[in-house]
């Protein structure tokens, strides 16, 4: 359970990085206080994590040979359209991420890659292995 909230708090730390960074990649709270933000934040890290883990699981199997073919290169495509399926559910609660357009979602899944990864490596001794 401590390593799931963290992956959360991780996941919505980096989706606030690649809001600030990339320009066509923001979010839009339900209501305007910080707390609204930060709860915004987590629940969209939170559809973010079940999108990754259903759709992305079964679309990296059946990409499988594009991966190879392109030397991994296509999951930049891969993960700009999860996180455009993200903005798309994310949308339908009146708050969210909001995406520009396609280019950016590749951007900003990157940015969000890159910061996950990061975040990760600094808060790894505090998650416990099995």
């Amino acid at each position: 359970m401590a390593r799931f909230l963290i992956t959360l708090l991780v996941n919505a730390a980096a989706l606030w990085v690649a809001a600030s960074i990339v320009s066509g990649v923001h979010m839009v709270a339900y209501a305007a206080d910080t707390g609204a933000v930060v709860v915004t934040y987590l629940l969209v890290a939170l559809i973010f994590g079940l999108v990754n883990t259903v759709v992305g699981s079964v679309v990296r199997v059946l990409a499988f040979p594009l991966y190879i073919l392109t030397l991994g290169l296509f999951s930049l495509i891969v993960n700009g359209a999860l996180l455009m399926l993200v903005a798309w559910v994310s949308g339908f609660l009146g708050f969210g991420l909001v995406i520009a357009g396609f280019w950016e979602g590749v951007l900003g899944a990157l940015v969000l890659g890159i910061t996950a990864w990061l975040l990760g490596l600094l808060v790894r001794p505090v998650t416990p292995r099995r």
